[in-house]
């Protein structure tokens, strides 16, 4: 949202600059993509303090600096007419985007979860734009910087906001959510992921849960119903509640699932009447109902992204769109349309027949699971699974890495190279598990791995690439040989253009 310094200034209480009426054209914390016109919000990270960068971005053009009031005097003269001094620049940019939101009014949908919330977030986007004017956190940007810079591009044209929330410790879906002020919050499910911030998943759950506590008696909650932690969210919060889930305990329901050649899937969906959906037992004495009146109807949808989990992801999605009056069943054709996010279950064809499934941007126990279950289901020669280490997941992280090497055997995968001393469990487990001593292979790097891989595989084979983002397991492409439907120079061009993105 475009807004003068002055209205700025005003909105996080700061210091007035000498131009107050310069119109700010967009709002960053990075120094390295800042852009003529921008506000620059000098926050301090894990690694760096963006007071380090301020000279740097007025020299570009920046229209000015949100700085902490204790380090304005370490500027020269020359610069202090553009410098908006604040207590806190964090917390002012924060402040801000609460702001905005509230000048903005529309709906806002909240998504979390342990796994899933990139994903869901997209499709419910991609569903949503059949009908309105939506804007996403672009890729990740979930936490306490990603979030407020997502919703400073809120515009008058908007119609819908919908947003992801992470977190890394309790509090900060609570924080996230003060900020967004959602109409509707999706929760994917609860597993352990960070568990090196939390005791057990229990406490992950109830930081979740945090989102729920946002939401007012007209609002929405749209509940994994699979998930008993998360389906137990809807007897606590106070607001209405959409189930859905592949059980008969969900409003919006899914069933027939029918895996495709290529790890997709085509699966009915049951949908519900106005006057059917249950409302939250704070809720009882006022029935909360859906805002359509359709009959009862049952739909085919056909999807082309890969795992059972998907499905789920797509029932919440079709829930949400349900509650802002758009009909299911106008959906198949956005649903069969669908495509994943770079590196999260792409799959990939190689020029020597071999299918690559790229998940390679995150992994925990919970998502390697629900992975190595997908890739199991497709058709192929042999399976291989390329794992590496999962981070933030504490005093348990052996015990997890081991179950799911475990799990690898029992799925019947081929083969697992490992990557990383982080991913050494992984092996443990799989040779524990019976997997013949030649069929595990561990490498320093992804590199190494490449070369040992594409050593192994055949046409006919489907691969697994999964990794927590800092293994930077996508290192492993430039080992593997051409795909079958993009040029090499292209496939260098696209590597270098993912790494560039990350980076920033």
């Amino acid at each position: 949202m475009q807004l003068s310094l002055a209205q700025i200034a005003e909105m996080i209480a700061s210091s007035v600059p000498v131009s107050p009426e310069t119109m700010v054209a967009g709002y960053s914390i990075d120094s390295r993509t800042i852009r003529p016109r921008e506000l620059f919000f000098a926050v301090k990270g894990q690694r760096l303090d963006g007071h380090a960068f301020v000279s740097e971005v007025l020299g570009a053009g920046a229209a000015g600096a949100v700085v902490a009031a204790s380090s304005r005097g370490n500027f020269p003269a020359a610069l202090q007419s553009k410098l908006l001094a604040v207590p806190d620049p964090l917390a002012a940019l924060q402040a801000l985007a609460a702001g905005v939101r509230r000048r903005w009014g529309g709906p806002v949908v909240a998504i979390t979860g342990s796994t899933g919330k990139t994903t869901t977030k997209q499709i419910i986007a991609s569903l949503l734009r059949t009908n309105f004017r939506v804007l996403e956190n672009a890729g990740n940007l979930n936490n306490q910087f990603g979030l407020p810079l997502s919703l400073l591009r809120l515009e008058s044209e908007t119609e819908i906001g919908v947003f992801e929330m992470g977190m890394s410790g309790p509090g900060e879906i609570r924080l996230l959510a003060n900020i967004a002020e959602p109409h509707v919050a999706v929760v994917t499910n609860v597993s352990a992921a960070h568990l090196q911030f939390f005791p057990n998943v229990q406490a992950i759950a109830r930081a979740k849960f945090e989102l729920m506590e946002a939401l007012g008696p007209g609002d929405w909650a749209v509940l994994n119903t699979d998930d008993p932690r998360v389906a137990s969210f809807g007897v606590h919060c106070r607001s209405h509640v959409l189930y859905f889930g592949l059980g008969d305990s969900a409003d919006l329901r899914a069933d027939e699932l029918l895996p495709s050649t290529d790890g997709g899937y085509s699966f009915r969906v049951h949908l519900p009447v106005r006057g059917e959906i249950r409302p939250a037992s704070a809720w009882k004495d006022q029935p909360a109902v859906a805002p359509l009146t359709s009959s009862p109807s049952d739909v085919r949808f056909h999807l082309p992204l890969i795992g059972r989990h998907n499905v789920s992801n797509v029932l919440a999605a079709l829930g949400v769109a349900y509650l802002f009056g758009i009909k299911p069943a106008s959906l198949a054709e956005a649903v069969s349309r669908l495509e994943p996010a770079s590196q999260r279950g792409e799959l990939v064809r190689l020029a020597n027949g071999v299918r690559i499934v790229n998940d390679c941007y995150n992994s925990n126990p919970g998502a390697l699971e629900a992975m190595l279950g997908a890739v199991a289901e497709i058709p192929a020669g042999r399976r291989y699974a390329v794992l590496g280490g999962m981070r933030e997941l504490g005093p348990t992280s052996e015990q997890l890495h081991y179950r799911c090497g475990r799990r690898v055997v029992e799925l019947g995968f081929a083969g697992l190279i490992t990557v990383g001393d982080e991913a050494r469990p992984l092996a443990a487990g799989a040779l524990a598990a019976g997997i013949p001593d030649a069929a595990v292979m561990h490498c320093a790097t992804p590199e190494e791995a490449g070369e040992r891989l594409r050593e192994m595989f055949e046409p006919g084979d489907v691969v697994l690439l999964k990794a927590s983002r800092a293994v930077q397991l996508e290192k492993i492409w430039d080992r593997l040989g051409p795909r079958a439907d993009v040029a090499p120079e292209e496939v260098a061009a696209g590597a270098g253009s993912r790494r560039r993105r990350e980076g920033t």
